[in-house]
């Protein structure tokens, strides 16, 4: 036992070699040569992308394809609207990117523009297409 209150390096050095610390490397499984890399990279568990098409009022996740007089099963709004297109802009000079001559209104409301096109959003693909259907489902999975 030393002394010393404290056992850091330079604090009240007396010129002799630090003692030899009892800390080992790092640990590897069994059958893995020492201080070699693995034979085969580990494979990251990356959430994997999808585009997906979401209803602008509700955000229902929509079928791709969906005709002119189409609306959302869940809210009942029309599909086929500015709010719901890809060049929608609020910023922008009759709320359209595209350039247009007359102001479409209203937004929400269905009409029959040519630039039309769906809005699709890339999203993070959160959860697995397997297993439990429901909450409860899952809940009761870890139990058993």
């Amino acid at each position: 036992m030393s002394d010393r209150k404290y056992r850091q390096r330079g604090y009240q050095d007396d010129g002799s070699p630090p003692a030899r610390s009892d800390r080992r490397g790092p640990r590897t499984k069994s059958g893995e040569p020492r201080g070699q890399p693995p034979l085969r990279p580990k494979s990251p568990n990356m959430p994997s992308f999808h585009e997906v098409i979401r209803c602008a009022r509700c955000g229902l996740l929509l079928d791709s394809p969906f005709t002119d007089d189409s609306t959302c099963s869940q809210c009942g709004s029309v599909l086929h609207s500015c709010v719901q297109c890809t060049w929608f802009d609020p910023g922008s000079r009759f709320e359209c990117s595209q350039s247009i001559t007359t102001r479409v209104t209203p937004k929400d409301g269905r009409n029959d523009c040519t630039y039309y096109e769906p809005r699709v959003t890339v999203e993070r693909q959160t959860h697995s297409q397997r297993g439990p259907s429901n909450a409860k489902q899952a809940f009761d999975d870890l139990f058993k």
